[in-house]
């Protein structure tokens, strides 16, 4: 029987993304799928800057900037009546990495190219079909034979996850609407590729998004549309006739409509598992929570997860921390979750309106309050996960910004060896020890390097505190030079028992 530390079941984005991040962390990771190989088309399109960031701090960003978009504008019309736009990639939201328009496929493809630079590859054709825990360990058996034993296994299988089956977690939620038509086509019309155009019509909402395209074209977008009233899933050419028609009628412009690259049909569903862990068996992404994909919340929730819960779990199984520590990553992702899925069944809900109240609201009200330059700010600066803090979880802490538990954003710091870097470009698969730049060296050198090893850097940065930084990005613990002590119990706490409160 095969033996690694984790096991992790998908090789989509969540399932990628843990996986480098555990192997930057020196962990030993098998990633198995029951795909036949890697995915070429997805239903989602868009990395928020926060995705961007994780992707970047792992070492995944690659050639993504060069190939994307920056087509960060959202326009929403009443027939030819403007609604509202909305701007992304505001410079003064101060991120690390730009928002980027990039279909899943391909988010996908550099996350396994960062894999196999880290000495590991996804194994295709093998679904999940048993799976039986101990205290020490899990193993895994797949339909193509394969059994595996590690010590931990981690479901980012989707929101039909047999992990998730297999440790018997429920998944409740309803059913939000009716079908949704997909299609990456070529359009041939004068639009706008700067942004994303959305038209609200009595038949159902639809908007278009500028997609890239390897081909070197510069006419292929990504067509959505709320198509009611239909219970049997059609055939290609059956969504491509109703695209035709759509078009037209939903939006008054008449463009040549051309082949597609891909053609699909889905519902929106809104679920949250009861709890992301049983026993060593936990979930991550869309196995752990499912919901509407305005926004583009997706992809960005789930690489969020893998990210939190990779460095926890390379500290306990390095030793270094106790088996509470795992539980905080339920603790500080499962409330994030619970606030996407309300707020995109809100937008969903607004979106697809019957109600003549709600009608209202959408095509009355909501333009005059989201109109003005703040509020538009602060709308994107939440559909970017930046405002994400866990300062109320079992980690985090009170004080002025930073608090412990809020994200760090980039900064200037400098190596033990005097060169320049970013904090950001430190982190992934280290925490970061910043001291002030001139202070003596204290004892929280000692202390960070006695319960992390390997896994702290030290830098210096132009602040007067010191910070200990988490490798997600997030503030662990800060306080003044000579406050050893503090930094220590914090360690204490947050390593043995899960919490430092």
């Amino acid at each position: 029987m095969d033996e690694t530390d984790v096991v992790v079941v998908g090789a989509g984005p969540t399932g990628l993304t843990l996986a480098c991040s555990l192997r930057l962390h020196g962990v030993s990771v098998r990633v198995v799928d029951r795909a036949g190989g890697p995915a070429t088309t997805s239903r989602a399109n868009f990395v928020h800057a926060r995705g961007s960031e994780v992707l970047g701090r792992i070492g995944a960003l690659g050639t993504l900037p060069d190939e994307s978009l920056r087509a960060m504008r959202i326009t929403s019309y009443l027939g030819d009546r403007p609604l509202m736009t909305l701007e992304f990639g505001d410079p003064r939201m101060h991120t690390a990495a730009p928002p980027m328009v990039v279909s899943q496929a391909k988010v996908e493809a550099t996350l396994r190219a960062r894999l196999a630079e880290l000495g590991a590859a996804p194994e295709w054709g093998a679904g999940l079909v048993a799976l039986q825990q101990d205290n020490t360990g899990v193993v895994t058996e797949f339909d193509d034979g394969t059994r595996i034993r590690s010590q931990w296994v981690v479901g980012c299988d989707g929101t039909s996850s047999t992990t998730r089956r297999l440790v018997d977690i429920d998944f409740p939620g309803v059913k939000l609407t009716e079908r949704w038509l997909l299609a990456d086509v070529h359009l041939d019309w004068d639009l706008d590729r700067s942004g994303t155009t959305g038209w609200i019509h009595p038949t159902g909402l639809v908007g278009v998004m500028p997609m890239p395209d390897d081909t070197g074209r510069d006419d292929l977008w990504r067509l959505f549309a709320y198509d009611p009233g239909q219970s049997e899933k059609p055939s290609g050419s059956a969504i491509l006739e109703r695209v035709r028609q759509i078009i037209p009628e939903r939006t008054g412009h008449h463009p040549r409509i051309g082949d597609a690259d891909w053609l699909s049909v889905f519902t929106v569903h809104r679920r949250l598992a009861d709890t992301y862990r049983r026993g060593r068996v936990l979930l991550a992404g869309d196995a752990a929570h499912a919901h509407a994909p305005f926004g583009g919340q997706g992809m960005l929730t789930g690489i969020g997860d893998a990210e939190n819960l990779a460095f926890k779990l390379a500290l306990v199984l390095k030793e270094k921390a106790a088996d509470p520590l795992i539980d905080t990553y339920e603790a500080e992702r499962r409330p994030l979750a619970t606030e996407v899925l309300r707020g995109t069944s809100a937008v969903t809900r607004i979106n697809v309106a019957h109600n003549p109240v709600l009608r209202f609201f959408r095509d009355h009200v909501a333009p005059r309050i989201f109109s003005p330059a703040p509020v538009q700010r602060w709308i994107t600066y939440t559909a970017s996960q930046l405002w994400v803090s866990y300062h109320k979880g079992p980690l985090g802490g009170r004080g002025r910004k930073p608090r412990p538990g809020d994200r760090v954003p980039d900064m200037g710091c400098h190596r033990a060896d005097g060169t320049e870097s970013t904090l950001h470009h430190e982190l992934g698969g280290r925490w970061a020890l910043m001291l002030p730049a001139g202070a003596p060296a204290t004892r929280s050198v000692d202390a960070a390097r006695g319960r992390l090893g390997e896994l702290v850097g030290v830098l210096t940065h132009d602040g007067d505190e010191v910070m200990l930084v988490r490798p997600d990005g997030h503030l662990a613990w800060r306080g003044a030079t000579g406050d050893d002590a503090g930094l220590s119990d914090w360690l204490t706490g947050a390593l043995r028992s899960g919490s430092t409160r």
